[in-house]
C-alpha cells in the first residue's frame, strides 16, 4: 500500500460517515485515518461504531488544519490522500495519483478535477486549474500549480514532512497557499490532473463569513510572508478592495494586523523563479470567480 487517506472533521458525523462508506468501499481504498476536532455531535463515538477499521484520533479542541499534521505523523506510506468529510475520491483516482508520483520523483502533489454534486458540475476553480499559465519542466504530467485544495490533493510525504506540512498560526482557512509556496521554494512541483476526480458535496454546516474572514486574513499574511514587498502591497489591496465592506473584513484586517510582528520575524521571500510564477498568474486570479470572497 503506497497512500493513506487522511480526513479531518467537526461537528458533521452524518456526512463524515457517508464519506467513510463511499472511501471504505472504494475498489482502491487505502487505510484511513480520521482526526476528529473536537466535536460535540459524537462524531468520534459514531466512526468507531460503524468504521473500527478506520483509525480514530480524537482531538480535544478544534486543531483546525493541524489536525492533518498530526495525522500524517503517523502515515507510514509513501503519499498522503487529504480528503474532507464532504469530498468523496472516486474509484481509480487514488491509484492514478500515487502513479503519477511514482513516475516523477521531483513531484511533491497531485490536485485532482472536482465535480460539485448533485449536478457533478466542475467546481469554478476547474479551469484555472485547467489552464495553469505557471511555466513547469516538459516532464510535469499535468499543468503546473503553485497553490492548491488540500481537500482535492495528494501529496508526497517526504515532501510535505520537509516543509513542516500546515502552518501553525494559520490554522484554516486558505492554509494551503502557504504550503504550496513552501514546497516550491524547496524546488518541488505541484500539478492538476484531469483523470484523478473528486466529488464534492459541499456542507451547509459551515460559517460562510467567518471562513471568509480567515481566508482574507491568511491570504493577507502569505502575501507578507513569502512575496517581495511590491507584490504583497500590490495584492493586499486587490484581496481588500474586492471583499465585501462589512465588519468581517474589518475583522479579517484587523486580525491580519495583530499578527505582523510574528510575520515579520517569519518572513521568507520566495525564489525569483517562483515569483515569477505566482506574477503569472495574477491576471486569471482578477478575474477569478472562484476566489472571489463574497461569504
Amino acid at each position: 500500500m503506497k497512500t493513506t487517506v487522511v480526513i479531518i472533521t467537526r461537528d458533521r458525523r452524518g456526512e463524515l460517515l457517508h464519506t467513510l462508506d463511499r472511501m471504505t468501499a472504494l475498489p482502491d481504498a487505502a487505510p484511513i485515518i480520521v482526526v476528529d476536532n473536537g466535536s460535540s455531535d459524537g462524531t468520534a463515538d459514531a466512526v468507531r461504531e460503524h468504521h473500527p477499521e478506520v483509525e480514530l484520533i480524537r482531538a480535544e479542541r478544534n486543531l483546525g488544519a493541524l489536525g492533518r499534521n498530526l495525522a500524517v505523523s503517523r502515515v507510514t506510506t509513501p503519499y498522503v490522500a487529504f480528503c474532507d468529510d464532504d469530498t468523496r475520491w472516486q474509484p481509480g483516482a487514488l491509484t492514478r495519483a500515487a502513479e503519477l508520483l511514482d513516475a516523477h520523483p521531483g513531484l511533491a502533489s497531485v490536485t485532482g478535477r472536482c465535480l460539485v454534486e448533485p449536478h457533478l458540475t466542475e467546481d469554478p476553480i476547474t479551469p484555472e486549474l485547467r489552464y495553469s499559465p505557471v511555466r513547469g519542466p516538459d516532464w510535469l504530467p499535468g499543468p503546473a500549480l503553485l497553490g492548491v485544495m488540500a481537500g482535492l490533493s495528494m501529496f508526497r510525504v517526504s515532501a510535505f514532512e520537509e516543509v513542516g506540512g500546515f502552518s501553525r498560526q494559520m490554522w484554516f482557512g486558505g492554509e494551503e497557499e502557504l504550503l504550496a509556496l513552501d514546497l516550491a521554494a524547496a524546488g518541488w512541483w505541484m500539478c492538476w490532473a484531469e483523470d484523478v476526480v473528486v466529488h464534492h458535496a459541499p456542507s451547509k454546516a459551515r460559517d460562510p463569513r467567518r471562513r471568509r474572514q480567515l481566508g482574507i486574513r491568511n491570504t493577507l499574511w502569505t502575501l507578507w510572508l513569502r512575496r517581495p514587498v511590491r507584490s504583497a502591497w500590490r495584492r493586499s489591496v486587490t484581496v481588500i478592495g474586492s471583499a465585501p465592506r462589512d465588519r468581517f473584513t474589518a475583522a479579517a484586517v484587523a486580525e491580519a494586523v495583530r499578527g505582523l510582528p510574528w510575520v515579520l520575524r517569519s518572513r521568507r521571500v520566495v525564489p525569483e523563479m517562483v515569483e515569477a510564477g505566482l506574477l503569472e498568474l495574477e491576471q486569471s486570479q482578477r478575474n477569478s470567480v472562484a476566489r472571489r470572497y463574497v461569504g
